[in-house]
């Protein structure tokens, strides 16, 4: 895992309307990711975008998609996501009745494995699975919706994971979503986050100043 603090900025933020813009212009303000969160409304109480829209998006960048599935079930539709264009695929392990079985139906199409831990979703959901994985996702908001409040209760979590990882020796990527802005970037990275994702601070804030906002996430 690298010490450099990778930024995906969530496309959730984004103006769908002109989607396709809003992807080059991330790409050319340095953002290392782009991460499409996709909501079934069944999983989680809300419905985002499916595979079709990323196979729109997919040739205007060669930027990393990083895709969050919240949704359930989850395997009848990697091979989906997979075509589409993702390179990094997380899901739930609440959203599968094998983890493993997902893991390896995700490996089967060449993409690195991401698994999502939800605020309340324990470690113990994950640890056996720990060398089976590329990246860790920690939610700091319960998923669903854009615009919540960070939830520092799980910065612990975070801290727990980064000693795990560090102790097995395994390189995983420590993500972070939720709430992510200004005022608490830096705790996250302090507790082992090394890759921040953030919609509305990137999106919105300093008039919408793309690369300003992923430079100071980044730097603080």
């Amino acid at each position: 895992m690298s010490s450099y603090v990778k930024i995906s900025p969530s496309i959730l933020s984004a103006d769908f309307s002109k989607l396709g813009e809003e992807i080059i212009s991330l790409d050319k303000a340095g953002a290392d990711y782009i991460h499409v969160d996709v909501m079934d409304g069944h999983f989680v109480p809300n419905i985002t975008i499916g595979p079709e829209i990323i196979k729109k998006i997919r040739p205007v960048t060669k930027k990393i998609f990083d895709v969050h599935l919240m949704i359930e079930p989850v395997d009848k539709y990697i091979k989906d996501f997979a075509d589409a264009g993702a390179d990094i695929i997380t899901f739930h392990p609440e959203a599968t009745p094998n983890t493993l079985e997902t893991i390896n139906l995700i490996r089967k199409y060449n993409k690195k494995v991401g698994i999502s831990l939800k605020p309340r979703s324990e470690i113990s959901l994950i640890e056996k699975f720990l060398d089976k994985i590329d990246l860790i996702l920690v939610m700091s908001v319960e998923p669903g919706f854009a615009g919540q409040k960070f939830m520092p209760e799980v910065l612990p979590k975070l801290k727990n994971l980064k000693e795990m990882i560090s102790l097995k020796k395994l390189k995983i990527d420590l993500e972070i979503d939720g709430g992510i802005n200004f005022e608490n970037s830096k705790i996250a990275i302090e507790a082992g986050a090394n890759i921040l994702v953030s919609g509305s601070t990137i999106f919105k804030k300093n008039n919408g100043d793309l690369k300003k906002n992923i430079s100071l996430l980044r730097s603080i």
